[in-house]
């Protein structure tokens, strides 16, 4: 009697949702580069402590340390799923002597007492997450209150005409598309609700995958509340664009923008 074949079959591999966040809008290695000449240019110095607030991953706070070995790096999170996501899949592909410089406390970017710093980022639009004046304003006062002599608060910020309405983009990627989807959009008080959606090339598309209720703050607002707060100075970094009109990566310090369906900058308290 001969025996039967065995069939194999194969399986999709695993869905890592954070893998196709990082792929899809994160760039670390820039972001620090970006963080260390900015303090570099505002304070002819360079910084050596950097926190990173909302950090998730804290995907940033391992790239600073990579720079060199004065660099110091301090994560803060309130969600432990990206910690653990993090100190599984980035904190291990350190040196020991780098891992040695990076702290991550699952933490709220509220609480006082946090550890202090050079550099503060709040990157990703997280801070959008407060939606009253009176909130923003208590984080930005704790970030001042948890910077040292002369450091930064340096935060992102979006907008523009898109930002305004229910819309999707697609980006393709080479064996995936990443889904940036606005739901909607309330002009009396400026809430937004987003998601991000994945499709792995073959496999159907995974919806929600990420969801963000923020308040689509302007740069005006967030500079006055710095002010307010105790920042001395405010500045903002505005992206350059490519001749197709997309934006180019490169941030430079202006008090004028452009008029644009879609724009990124970064608004920086100095203290």
């Amino acid at each position: 009697m001969k025996a039967k074949a065995t069939v194999k079959t194969k399986t999709a591999p695993a869905f890592d949702k954070y893998a196709y966040y990082r792929r899809s809008v994160q760039a670390p290695d820039n972001d620090v580069q970006f963080l260390r000449d900015t303090y570099k240019e505002l304070k002819g110095k360079e910084p050596v402590t950097l926190r990173e607030d909302f950090c998730g991953t804290f995907s940033i706070c391992c790239e600073w340390v990579k720079m060199g070995p004065k660099y110091k790096a301090i994560g803060i999170d309130l969600d432990s799923e990206p910690i653990l996501y993090g100190l599984t899949h980035y904190l291990p592909k350190l040196a020991p002597q780098q891992r040695d410089r990076v702290k991550v406390l699952q933490e709220n970017v509220l609480n006082p007492g946090l550890p202090k710093a050079d550099v503060i980022a709040a990157f990703n639009f997280s801070h959008y997450i407060f939606k009253e004046r009176s909130m923003m304003k208590s984080y930005f006062h704790n970030a001042y209150s948890t910077l040292n002599s002369g450091g930064l608060l340096i935060c992102d910020s979006f907008g523009g005409s898109m930002c305004q309405e229910a819309n999707e983009e697609e980006t393709e990627h080479k064996d995936f598309s990443y889904f940036w989807d606005q739901e909607s959009f309330d002009p009396v008080s400026n809430h937004a609700l987003f998601h991000i959606h994945f499709k792995p090339k073959g496999q159907k598309k995974i919806e929600k995958v990420f969801t963000y209720d923020w308040r689509m703050w302007t740069i005006p607002e967030l500079r006055e509340m710095m002010r307010e707060t105790g920042f001395r100075k405010t500045h903002v970094y505005w992206e350059g664009s490519t001749k197709a009109g997309d934006g180019n990566g490169v941030f430079t310090r202006t008090e004028k923008g452009e008029e644009c369906q879609a724009w990124i900058a970064y608004v920086v308290g100095e203290k």
